[in-house]
C-alpha cells in the first residue's frame, strides 16, 4: 500500500533562512529580509485573516524586504490566499521562496487542505525560485512559462492526470528539483503513467537534475517509464520512495538504460526482495541506494 506522508513538526528554515512566526503584535529585532517570514491564521475568526496578515507584513517592513514566506493555516470558510500573494503584481517584488500550506498533521490532513488554481502563483510571482505547496484538494494548473523557478514540490495525496502533464508540459528553463507526491486513487490521485511523458521526455527541463515521484501507486509502471526516458540521463538523484514498487519495477530500472551516473537512488523501503536489492548495490557500486 502507498504509505501516507506525515507531517509532524512546522520547518525550522526555508530557502537557507531561519522561519520566523509573523504576529502583528510583536517586536522583531531581525533584518526581514534574512529570514523566511511564516504567516498563519489563528483559530478564532476574530483574528486576522491570511490577507491582514500579509498586508501587515507588508506595511511593517515594506516589500522590497521580503524574500521567503511560508503560509500556514486558514479558515476552511475562506478561499487560498493566492490574490493576497499575486495581486496588485508588484506587490512581492523581492518574494523569491513561497510555501504555500506548510501544515502538520495535527492541524489538518494533508488531504483536507483546501487548493485552487496554481497558474496565478507561477504567472504572477516572475522572480520565484523555489514554490512548495502542500494539499490535494482541486489543484488546477495550466501549462505555463516560468524562467527562475529552481525548485518546485506540489505535495498531497493524490495528484489529477491533469496537472501532472500540465507540469511537463511547462517550460522551466532553470529548474533543478521536482518533486511530486503521486498519490493513490483512493485520494484524487488520477495520475497514469502516460501523463509523465511530457515530463520524463526532459525536453522543457534541461537542467533538471532531482526527479522525487513519491508515494506513488504507480510507482512500477513510473520505473518502466523512466527505464527508457531521456531525462534520466542528466539526473543526480532519483526518488521513487513511499509508493507501491515491486521487483517487476525495481527489475525494469537495472534492466533499462544505465543508472551508474546516479548519485543518489531511492526505493521504497523493504518493500522489494533482498535479493533484488543486493543487485541494485552491486551494479550501482558508485550510487547511495536507499531501499
Amino acid at each position: 500500500m502507498v504509505r501516507r506522508m506525515t507531517i509532524g513538526a512546522h520547518l525550522t528554515d526555508f530557502f537557507g533562512l531561519p522561519v520566523v512566526e509573523f504576529s502583528p503584535d510583536r517586536e522583531y529585532d531581525v533584518a526581514p529580509h534574512q529570514v523566511a517570514w511564516r504567516v498563519s491564521q489563528g483559530d478564532e475568526q476574530t483574528e486576522p485573516d491570511i490577507a491582514g496578515l500579509l498586508a501587515g507584513l507588508v506595511d511593517r517592513f515594506g516589500a522590497a524586504s521580503i524574500t521567503a514566506l511560508v503560509i500556514g493555516t486558514w479558515h476552511e470558510t475562506t478561499p487560498p490566499p493566492i490574490a493576497a500573494l499575486c495581486e496588485p503584481a508588484d506587490r512581492f517584488p523581492a518574494l523569491r521562496a513561497l510555501f504555500l500550506g506548510e501544515v502538520t498533521f495535527d492541524e489538518c490532513e494533508v488531504s483536507w487542505i483546501r487548493r485552487t488554481d496554481l497558474t496565478p502563483l507561477l504567472r504572477g510571482l516572475p522572480r520565484l525560485e523555489e514554490l512548495r505547496v502542500r494539499g490535494v484538494d482541486r489543484y488546477a494548473l495550466e501549462p505555463v512559462r516560468h524562467r527562475a523557478l529552481r525548485v518546485l514540490a506540489v505535495e498531497g495525496d493524490g495528484l489529477s492526470g491533469e496537472v501532472v502533464r500540465a507540469i511537463g508540459e511547462s517550460s522551466f528553463p532553470r529548474l533543478e528539483e521536482l518533486e511530486l507526491w503521486l498519490g493513490a486513487s483512493r485520494h484524487a490521485g488520477t495520475a497514469a503513467v502516460e501523463d509523465l511523458a511530457p515530463l520524463l521526455s526532459g525536453s522543457r527541463l534541461p537542467r533538471l537534475r532531482s526527479l522525487r515521484l513519491l508515494a506513488a501507486e504507480i510507482a512500477d509502471q513510473a520505473a518502466a517509464a523512466l527505464a527508457g526516458a531521456s531525462i534520466v540521463a542528466q539526473l543526480t538523484d532519483l526518488d521513487l520512495s513511499q509508493g507501491i514498487l515491486s521487483d517487476i519495477g525495481a527489475e525494469a530500472l537495472l534492466t533499462g538504460q544505465p543508472l551508474t551516473h546516479l548519485r543518489t537512488l531511492d526505493l521504497p523501503h523493504d518493500v522489494i526482495s533482498e535479493d533484488l536489492a543486493a543487485r541494485l548495490v552491486a551494479e550501482l557500486p558508485l550510487t547511495e541506494v536507499n531501499t
